[in-house]
């Protein structure tokens, strides 16, 4: 099996800064497994690490589609499977890093999307659906499709409707069995290693608001701003993500600017929870608080004993 080395935790835990840290020591390379990420222009609102801050490691699956284009769970599986392969033939490690579950579940589990005819065609369908017939047609269809998660998520939440009603139809399960526990049947399809990053809550949630202070101060408001004015629709499901629907809601006149920051503040927080709730599920991640740790190098040591005991880092 291939080696493979994945990093995992909530908004705001480190994920960023650790991979890099191990990247340089193992000479990997990093594979992005976030769902917003891959949007081109959208680089302050999703914390994107910039191109000069990679130290000149190679970052893959950033920047691959337009705000206004799609990608759904199958075709970012087949891109991260085809890049895990490419730097595994370079005898470099790969390292899959991001806090979007069902995208890191679907490369490492044997999530199998060949009997869909056409995923695309569902998400095309989809948005046809929502556009005919509102926010409250498409949440009745996931109520009959899938009632556990219907019960979860708002109807204006038109992302994570869209998403659970795309996991059923290419799959043809109720994405609340999913996430509901874990099946310690399920092998991975790689020699592999998974480190969560994780942190007290109030500390995390601290973290969580600076980070939105400090978008701010970057320029996110412009960032929203600027694709308004080129013609993305706030409608679109990638401006629909956290922070961009909230400054484009203030852009518009519907918002306060107060109201709009907290919302996001708020909205982020309860992110990291259920990203958290996914990802503790799974038994075969080795869990670290960076925080209970003096020193970062220890830390950083502790990682790097366990991969190195686990998979070969010189790809043969």
């Amino acid at each position: 099996m291939l080696p493979l080395l994945v990093i995992v935790g909530p908004t705001a835990s480190g994920k960023t800064g650790l991979s890099l840290d191990i990247a340089e020591r193992l000479g990997a390379e990093i594979i992005s497994a976030d769902s917003m990420q891959v949007y081109r222009r959208m680089d302050i609102g999703t914390a994107k690490i910039a191109p000069a801050a990679r130290r000149g490691i190679p970052h893959h699956l950033l920047d691959i589609r337009n705000p206004d284009e799609t990608i759904n769970v199958a075709e970012y599986q087949e891109l991260a499977e085809e890049k895990i392969r490419a730097i595994c033939g370079r005898k470099r490690l790969p390292i899959l890093v991001g806090g979007s579950g069902l995208y890191i579940q679907a490369v490492i589990d044997k999530y199998d999307f060949s009997d869909d005819e056409s995923s695309g065609t569902h998400r095309q369908k989809l948005n046809e659906l929502l556009e005919t017939h509102g926010q409250e047609h498409l949440h009745q269809l996931l109520t009959q499709a899938d009632p556990v998660s219907a019960e979860k998520i708002h109807a204006n939440d038109t992302k994570r409707v869209r998403r659970a009603l795309e996991y059923f139809c290419c799959t043809n399960k109720r994405i609340s069995e999913k996430t509901s526990g874990y099946d310690r049947s399920v092998s991975s399809k790689y020699n592999m290693v998974m480190i969560g990053l994780t942190s007290e809550r109030c500390r995390l949630y601290e973290r969580i608001n600076h980070r939105v202070e400090t978008m701010l101060a970057e320029g996110f408001l412009a960032e929203v701003e600027a694709l308004l004015q080129d013609g993305y629709s706030p409608d679109l499901p990638a401006m629909q993500g956290l922070g961009y629907k909230q400054l484009a809601g203030f852009l518009e006149g519907r918002t306060a600017y107060p109201a709009a920051v907290e919302d996001i503040k708020r909205e982020t927080r309860r992110y990291a929870k259920r990203q958290l709730t996914w990802f503790r599920r799974d038994p075969r991640i080795h869990w670290f608080d960076p925080d209970e740790y003096d020193i970062y190098e220890q830390l950083l040591i502790e990682i790097l004993s366990i991969v190195g005991r686990t998979i070969k880092t010189n790809v043969e």
